[in-house]
């Protein structure tokens, strides 16, 4: 069966009978792949060539080691909503202040274990505050004091008061702090957002951390192969943890944008949904479908800054609240550009209210200048609200729905997309 597979190609998962000194790693690093986290299947020559071109193996590590991290850079791992510096204590602040608006509250306060306090000396607590979205603050904790931090940091898991929720912020090897929320009430969307946001920052923190011992480790002449080794599988252990996470936080992201929108079912899935069978249907490959995909997730991210009161209304909105959800779509564009794993969906979400005979926005847009996965995303959407309860109304019927975007096609919606959606409809 081995010789079978070899004839075939092997994964570089699999141990190929070429492998340098049994290391599965070796292949994956040696073909000089960007997304090496994916399987791909190299041929029994290959396999063999790498082998022949790694002769110095510690050498060819450290390289695989630099450019890990030149990838996955703090700018990389810890950009995950606003931020515009690198320095701790402004990032941090950064994320307080993002999680308050989020979930449409005055006060999020964000404590750190003193070990991961950089820069703010001067406190004698263990839990040291780093950040906060107000200027009324208790500096910090001891672990044995009774409050919700330090319960929290010490269950490492969600822990609710009666006036406050301490949401732990920890990855699998570090318990790093407490993110505090000065609420006794939140529903569960927007506590798991929440969550999601403490898991990337902690991930991306112990990320850091060993990007820092890896630099060091390149740096040492001295340093052993099996060292090196190990550090590689840590890195590529955390980020792939990382790209998991970073999944988790868009789906509840959207999860909790359709809790502000008023829907009784999840939109933002719905959509999403949706625009990947659209995509699958008119043949898109892998890649422009998945970034479709999330595309329809978030195409309403900008609804997560403005309060869930405005959405909950069945009369009508003040000019004020009228203009706030006029403009949503470019709060949401800006929070996206800053979320570097999924920059390249922002065109998507920018453009989606675009429409084909060119009477959109923002840019008035027309035909074919309008990009594909936005026309794309505007008929999903389009066809996911008719037919979802809003507050002030009741859903369409399938085929009510569809007749409206057939008559409108060539106007406002792509006849190609509408017809693919027709499809999509009628084959479930």
């Amino acid at each position: 069966m081995k010789k079978e597979e070899n004839k075939n190609g092997v994964s570089l998962f699999s141990q190929s009978e070429f492998l340098i000194e049994n290391d599965p790693m070796e292949e994956i690093f040696a073909l000089n792949l960007g997304d090496f986290l994916s399987e791909h299947l190299i041929s029994e020559d290959l396999a063999q060539k790498i082998s022949e071109h790694s002769k110095d193996k510690k050498s060819g590590l450290k390289n695989q080691l630099t450019e890990l991290i030149s990838i996955y850079s703090l700018k990389n791992t810890l950009c995950v909503l606003n931020f515009e510096t690198q320095k701790d204590y402004t990032i941090i602040t950064s994320i307080a202040k993002s999680i308050a608006q989020m979930v449409d509250i005055k006060t999020c306060n964000i404590y750190l274990a003193k070990e991961f306090a950089k820069g703010l000396a001067g406190s004698d607590m263990q839990l040291v505050l780093a950040g906060s979205s107000s200027d009324l603050q208790i500096p910090g904790y001891n672990v044995d004091s009774d409050s919700i931090v330090a319960s929290s940091y010490l269950n490492k898991d969600t822990v609710k008061g009666e006036n406050a929720i301490g949401i732990s912020i920890h990855s699998t090897s570090q318990n790093i702090g407490t993110i505090e929320l000065k609420t006794n009430k939140l529903q569960d969307e927007f506590i798991e957002l929440v969550e999601s946001i403490a898991t990337l920052f902690a991930t991306s923190i112990t990320l850091q951390s060993q990007i820092d011992e890896t630099h060091r480790l390149i740096e040492d002449e001295d340093s052993a192969t099996t060292d090196l080794q190990h550090m590689r599988a840590e890195l590529t252990s955390l980020i792939g943890d990382l790209c998991d996470y970073q999944q988790a936080f868009v789906q509840n992201l959207a999860n909790a944008v359709d809790t502000k929108g008023g829907y009784k079912v999840s939109h933002s899935k719905n959509t999403a949904n949706l625009a990947r069978k659209i995509c699958k249907q008119l043949g898109l490959n892998e890649k422009t479908t998945d970034l479709i995909y999330y595309a329809g997730l978030l195409q309403n991210i900008g609804k997560i800054t403005l309060p869930e009161s405005i959405f909950a209304t069945n009369g009508k909105l003040s000019d004020e609240d009228f203009q706030k959800i006029q403009n949503h779509a470019n709060v949401g564009v800006n929070l996206l550009m800053n979320i570097n794993f999924l920059s390249e969906v922002v065109p998507y979400i920018t453009y989606q209210k675009e429409r084909i005979d060119g009477s959109g926005s923002p840019e008035g847009l027309k035909g074919q200048s309008i990009p594909f996965g936005s026309r794309i995303i505007a008929v999903a959407d389009a066809y996911s609200a008719m037919t979802s309860d809003r507050p002030y109304r009741k859903a369409l019927q399938t085929e009510k729905a569809l007749s409206i975007m057939k008559e409108e096609a060539g106007t406002k919606w792509d006849v190609d997309v509408v017809n693919a959606l027709a499809e999509v409809v009628s084959n479930n």
